[in-house]
């Protein structure tokens, strides 16, 4: 355990208001919180900056984008996942989820082939070794539109820090790709391919469905239940669809592709997950429903960073600014995330919690990571 820490004269963004005080990090665990603004011997001025907890990730596509920096560039694991974990440490982010696609498909050019169980144990030898700042979980994205979804998932159990099952049916012509014109893009761009190789691919992806499909999600479900994961739901598109969530038992719902989504989740009690990228960029790059209208409706609970690292911790503070509200923008990142993947001891400043905090700065509107602490052990 690192020396304990005093940060003071700080704004602190509790659960329910934000106080001028001081907290102390000692033995992993936030020790003290008090009011005021004295600043103790040996205490970090804070000078009117925000202490707010360690931001919580439950899906970013970062890890394979260090993996694989380019199309078919596979890059050493272990620098990847140092320079993945330090990159997110240095935004904030002090839990992740790492997201690993389970789910190959061998038949045609947009070949997706089997990774995610090499990649986990390289991850959590990783882990046991010491070499990672933040806390990492491992988060199967599992691809119902697949050839060997449960064959790859059977290679899991209870003991591989599995947090997070989500069910993505990527069937084209539906949910996140209504739109095929938006999939023609975004497969042409990642894989190369020709249109008639791309209308094979979509032909291929259909004939996946028809013939594993059911068997598949049925499968999925059973498999998150053995590891003890939580079970979220991915790009529901109607209120159809998330009855079939919630019968399937899921927590969560990430990036709901419509409004009538996101409203039937709230009335099933399922929590609504939305990226930081649509909330910043004003919309959706699919066209999808804008995160800012469910936020404005008061349907967004969780925001990832997805595919931005940097975007979380922004995110926060453009709630804020729509909500006037800042401990329930922060909650959005920290402790939402948190409580949805099952952590109970993280996501919000209170003594005897982990001691992951944030100390943030402002350049007008935007926020300043000035510093982060895992677990009272400075990573930032």
């Amino acid at each position: 355990m690192s020396d304990p820490v005093t940060l003071a004269n700080a704004r602190l963004v509790l659960a329910d208001r934000v106080l001028t005080g001081r907290i102390t990090l000692a033995d992993g665990v936030i020790a003290e919180i008090a009011e005021g603004d004295a600043v103790p011997t040996g205490a970090i001025d804070c000078a009117g900056d925000y202490v707010m907890p360690g931001l919580v990730e439950l899906h970013t596509d970062n890890l394979e984008r260090h993996i694989e920096p380019r199309p078919a560039v596979d890059w050493p694991h272990l620098p990847a996942l140092i320079a993945h974990d330090a990159e997110l440490a240095s935004t904030g982010i002090t839990t992740v989820f790492d997201a690993l696609r389970v789910g190959s498909i061998h038949g045609s050019k947009a070949r997706y082939e089997a990774y995610a169980r090499k990649l986990a144990d390289e991850l959590l030898a990783a882990r046991a070794a010491g070499h990672f700042r933040i806390s990492h979980f491992l988060h199967l994205r599992a691809e119902i539109c697949s050839e060997t979804l449960l064959e790859e998932m059977a290679e899991f159990g209870p003991e591989d820090r599995v947090g997070i099952v989500s069910l993505m049916d990527h069937t084209p012509g539906q949910r996140q790709f209504r739109d095929m014109s938006a999939l023609r893009t975004y497969v042409a761009k990642k894989r190369g391919l020709s249109e008639q190789e791309f209308i094979d691919h979509v032909a291929n992806l259909k004939e996946l469905q028809r013939l594993y499909g059911a068997r598949h999600e049925v499968g999925a479900v059973a498999e998150a239940a053995r590891y003890g994961a939580v079970l979220a739901s991915h790009d529901d598109t109607t209120a159809a669809q998330v009855a079939t969530s919630r019968e399937s038992g899921v927590g969560f719902a990430e990036f709901p592709t419509t409004r009538e989504a996101a409203e039937a989740c709230h009335a099933h009690g399922i929590a609504v997950m939305m990226g930081a990228p649509n909330l910043i960029r004003g919309g959706s790059h699919s066209g999808n429903v804008a995160a800012m209208e469910l936020a404005e409706a008061g349907l967004l609970d969780i925001v990832s960073s997805d595919y931005v690292p940097s975007a979380l911790l922004l995110s926060a503070f453009r709630l804020a600014e729509c909500w006037d509200d800042l401990p329930r923008a922060v909650a959005c990142v920290t402790e939402n995330p948190a409580r949805a993947a099952g952590l109970t001891d993280r996501g919000r400043l209170e003594v005897g919690w982990r001691a992951d905090v944030l100390h943030v700065g402002a350049a007008g509107n935007v926020p300043l990571l000035r510093a982060a602490w895992s677990r009272g052990a400075r990573v930032s």
